[in-house]
């Protein structure tokens, strides 16, 4: 049976997941998506040229939203980055624009019949993944966020850098919010046998090192004002999670019925989207601050809804 998966949003971030897909010949199948009518079909000849000199082949596919129906995955891409380019830091900032292609996005997919399983990328993207599922109906398991599968990423950067090891050693998570209320859950984290808490007595510096983690886009964004590599990275593990059904423990953005909204927590990622929610033995102050991060989401989810009818 062919894989087939969809980007919507050829941007920076879309274009390096659709040339991660086609190079690593994840995907059979592989739709483009994107109002920009030159820039999609420039990027689906670019992959054609690349072809062969290529293992894979992929067959590419322009505009088409009725290729959407049958789907398995589509990932959601698309954005306004400039907009991002703000003194405060803040992916809220993307919000008013990417409600509105959401919406629009969400609808159509509903319109085909997609029934497969979304992952977004689209910041903000706790509040963005909570408005595919809210406009799709479909399965809140089947409506996936990246969230702090990145984050966690530059965490384990920032400590294999300090160790002088490789950061597939660091074992642990990033929690709640794909964004400013982020935060490492140390107690998660265990690295040459031991919980990081063990080595941090050593010399190691816990709250530099959750900094590093929450700052490392903003450091690849002023440098080139976008992010690329490590979101599309992200993406495509969980892409590949879902095809391969390989039932893999992820922090990625999923909905967690306790706190009432999409954010990032451990679940197992198989063929079903989110298969398993995993429980983490949280200590008072990581509980608290996921409390945090999860009233700020949900504040920031009902505005959003509220603008979107005034919208209509």
């Amino acid at each position: 049976m062919a894989r087939k998966v969809a980007v919507v949003g050829m941007g920076n971030v879309g274009a390096t997941v659709a040339h991660y897909l086609i190079a690593g010949g994840f995907t059979d199948d592989l739709v483009l998506i994107d109002p920009r009518e030159e820039k999609v079909v420039a990027d689906a000849v670019d992959f054609e040229d690349a072809m062969a000199n290529l293992e894979y082949h992929t067959n590419i596919f322009v505009n088409d939203y009725e290729a959407l129906a049958d789907a398995d995955v589509v990932v959601s891409a698309l954005g306004n980055i400039k907009l991002q380019d703000n003194p405060d830091d803040d992916r809220f900032a993307e919000l008013p624009y990417t409600r509105v292609q959401v919406k629009r996005v969400a609808t159509k997919l509903k319109e085909v019949g997609f029934n497969g399983i979304i992952v977004a990328i689209t910041n903000p993207v706790d509040v963005i993944t909570s408005l595919y599922q809210e406009i799709t109906g479909l399965p809140k398991n089947h409506v996936i966020g990246t969230g702090t599968l990145l984050d966690s990423a530059r965490m384990k950067r920032a400590v294999a850098k300090k160790l002088n090891l490789d950061p597939r050693s660091v074992a642990g998570y990033n929690l709640g919010e794909h964004g400013n209320s982020q935060f490492t859950a140390w107690s998660t984290v265990r690295v040459l046998g031991k919980p990081i808490e063990q080595i941090a007595e050593k010399g190691l510096d816990l709250v530099a090192l959750d900094k590093a983690a929450r700052e490392g886009g903003f450091i690849v964004f002023r440098g080139k004002k976008y992010t690329s590599y490590g979101v599309a990275t992200a993406a495509v593990r969980l892409v590949n999670t879902i095809l391969s059904n390989a039932l893999t423990e992820l922090p990625v953005s999923n909905y967690r019925e306790e706190y009432g909204v999409y954010l990032s927590y451990p679940a197992v990622v198989g063929r079903d989207g989110i298969v398993e929610q995993c429980q983490l033995d949280l200590t008072a102050e990581e509980l608290q601050k996921l409390q945090v991060s999860a009233d700020f989401i949900k504040q920031k989810f009902a505005e959003s809804l509220e603008a979107a009818d005034q919208e209509d």
